[in-house]
């Protein structure tokens, strides 16, 4: 067995498609870097598990064209907005949590998703043993809870209110501060005798954003959709006044005008 780690970084949210694509580019690069580590030539099932706007799993199915290619995701917005472009993937609507596949898949594939599910320590397990002989499991999630745009989020949460009350329900509360990814020794320790090849590595990129208020438009389109679903009127306007505030603080623009955005990520290639 190989094995090599690297140091390099809820399921009824609504998705805005637009605001998601608005970084189109940062968000694409670690997805195509994931799906160039993917040891297979000629796979012959594939699942995109949170395919969102359908991207890669078109890709895939260019890739692959001989490889029946489905784009799973939870979110109707998103599935619309992957089946209006035509393509040969069959795009349908599932939850990751009690998925199982039809017939064991050659490559299970996920991108900037699986953080959004609890249960790692069962769920990846249970991916990696559904595959076919030889199939892979290839996996990206971001390492942003500890970063300072999600602190500042849960902060804000906290004691962003009139003289410092919290904002929002004890739940929105508790379910923001849940650690959305594990350690990458945790993943190696889940994975590694399940495994027949294992490559754990984690990127940071340094994200230049253009704009005003580049951070908060980068996390209106993630990490803050369960936020902004659950507040409304006057106290989410007070939440994303205040949050504005603080990321502003955080992440000053630049001589130049721009702002710069630490972004680290977790990647995971697991072949059966």
């Amino acid at each position: 067995m190989a094995t090599r780690i690297h140091q390099r970084q809820t399921a009824g949210t609504k998705w805005d498609p637009q605001q998601y694509l608005k970084f189109s580019d940062h968000r694409l690069r670690p997805a195509l870097e994931l799906l160039e580590r993917v040891p297979l030539e000629s796979p012959r099932l594939i699942y995109d598990l949170g395919c969102g706007d359908g991207k890669m799993a078109r890709l895939m199915a260019e890739r692959w064209p001989d490889a029946a290619v489905f784009g799973l995701d939870n979110s109707p917005q998103m599935l619309e907005k992957a089946a209006s472009e035509p393509s040969r993937v069959e795009w349908r609507e599932a939850d990751i949590h009690t998925w199982q596949p039809d017939q064991p898949p050659d490559l299970i594939y996920s991108n900037a998703t699986l953080q959004w599910l609890d249960g790692h320590a069962a769920l990846f397990p249970r991916l990696v043993e559904s595959l076919a002989d030889g199939g892979c499991l290839a996996v990206q999630m971001p390492l942003s809870w500890g970063m300072p745009s999600h602190r500042l989020m849960r902060e804000t949460l906290a004691d962003g209110g009139p003289e410092g009350n919290p904002l929002g329900t004890e739940i929105l509360r508790q379910s923001m501060a849940r650690k959305w990814v594990l350690d990458a020794a945790d993943y190696y320790d889940l994975l590694v005798a399940r495994s027949g090849s294992l490559d754990i590595w984690e990127t940071e990129y340094l994200q230049v954003l253009a704009g005003d208020d580049p951070v908060l438009e980068w996390v209106t389109g993630t990490g803050l959709r369960p936020v902004l679903n659950s507040l409304a009127g006057e106290e989410r306007e007070t939440f994303v006044a205040e949050y504005r505030r603080r990321l502003r603080a955080a992440y000053p623009t630049r001589p130049d005008g721009h702002t710069l955005y630490p972004f680290r990520r977790l990647f995971i290639v697991a072949t059966a």
